[in-house]
């Protein structure tokens, strides 16, 4: 579980939000399967719609642009975010995506490996709405500024509690990654971000920043299914 700060700006937000107000929006319920549909109550934006593409288009690219998304998640496959929207009561309560996801109007088929939430919303906009992670350690819960994202296992149970106050917005998207195994790919990301701190430091040898990356990337090359 990993938490990404500022993948999109104020301004950002600020564009999607207003961007969000003028879509259709359709019963979350309806994007749902099997036990999910019974415990999920929101709205969420309508894919189809143009706008509601291009937002999508755009925060992939944010996704791409990065780097600390993609050292966590090492994505080889992203589907296409959605966004959606809890009113007052409503909540989406535990469950687990689904494993396998086929990208809407495509032969596209991804594993879900890592799913993410992007927080739309300031938190003092709402009551309640926390995400809250099932985890070895007890459970998690999550409230971010708007414009952070948090990464974690697909196969975790997760759950958003009822929103008792406001409104909460957010993105959320699922990706394949080229490792799948969440233990491994958590101890890549481990090895990458001391790497990049000791670059960022500026008083490690080359010789041994180049060891380094040199381990870092055969492991990539011995682990990653493309």
């Amino acid at each position: 579980m990993i938490v990404i700060e500022q993948i999109l700006s104020k301004e950002d937000v600020k564009a999607y939000r207003q961007t969000l107000q003028s879509v259709p929006w359709d019963d979350g319920k309806n994007t749902a399967m099997g036990m999910a549909a019974v415990v999920k109550q929101n709205s969420q934006a309508l894919a189809s719609d143009a706008k509601v593409q291009q937002l999508a288009n755009q925060l992939l690219n944010k996704i791409g642009e990065t780097p600390k998304v993609v050292s966590a998640a090492l994505p080889h496959q992203i589907f296409p975010p959605c966004f959606n929207r809890y009113a007052e009561s409503e909540e989406y309560g535990f469950h687990v995506d689904a494993a396998v996801m086929r990208v809407p109007n495509t032969q596209v088929v991804l594993r879900s490996d890592v799913s993410m939430t992007v927080f739309l919303s300031e938190p003092d906009e709402y009551d309640g709405g926390e995400l809250i992670i099932a985890t070895e350690f007890g459970e998690q819960s999550i409230k971010l500024p708007a414009g952070y994202a948090v990464v974690y296992p697909s196969s975790s149970l997760h759950k958003v509690t009822a929103v008792t106050r406001g409104e909460r917005v957010a993105a959320i998207t699922w990706m394949q990654s080229m490792v799948s195994e969440s233990v491994l790919r958590e101890n890549l990301y481990q090895l990458d971000q001391s790497i990049q701190s000791l670059i960022a430091a500026g008083n490690t040898p080359r010789a041994e920043l180049d060891r380094l990356h040199n381990v870092y990337h055969n492991l990539i090359r011995q682990f990653a299914h493309l």
